[in-house]
């Protein structure tokens, strides 16, 4: 399945890298075209969406939970207490760098917190606002 997501989205293979997070979320935001002809990616809504609270899981409510309200800052995961670098690019340029490991996290995160895969007008719109963040 995740093969196959990143290669219709045209994404680059495992190894390989986006040229920048802004070229990464273009690819959802196409693919979130084919679904939703004219779509364009929202910095307000990826907000909504990062602070929203889902009822999934009732220890990660929401991205903030481990993410912190503030995406520039480090998080921590609330039930591992791993360490978690900060999630705008601003705060850490390797973030979104590596399309397949963009994949898996969303694709772990997304089924943690939200219950299911996200789509790629979620993704597009969360790379919208975390490229604004500074």
């Amino acid at each position: 399945m995740r093969w196959s997501l990143i290669l219709a989205l045209g994404l680059p293979a495992a190894g390989c890298w986006a040229d920048t997070p802004g070229q990464l979320r273009e690819r959802y935001r196409q693919a979130a075209a084919q679904e939703q002809p004219g779509f364009a990616a929202s910095a307000q809504r990826g907000e909504r969406w990062f602070r929203q609270a889902f009822a999934h899981t009732p220890q990660l409510p929401s991205c903030t939970t481990c993410h912190t309200e503030q995406p520039t800052q480090p998080g921590r995961h609330a039930i591992t207490g791993k360490a978690i670098k900060p999630l705008a690019p601003a705060a850490n340029p390797e973030r979104f760098g590596d399309p397949a490991k963009v994949e898996k996290w969303f694709g772990r995160n997304c089924r943690e917190v939200v219950g299911r895969d996200c789509s790629a007008a979620e993704k597009a719109d969360l790379l919208a606002y975390l490229g604004e963040v500074r």
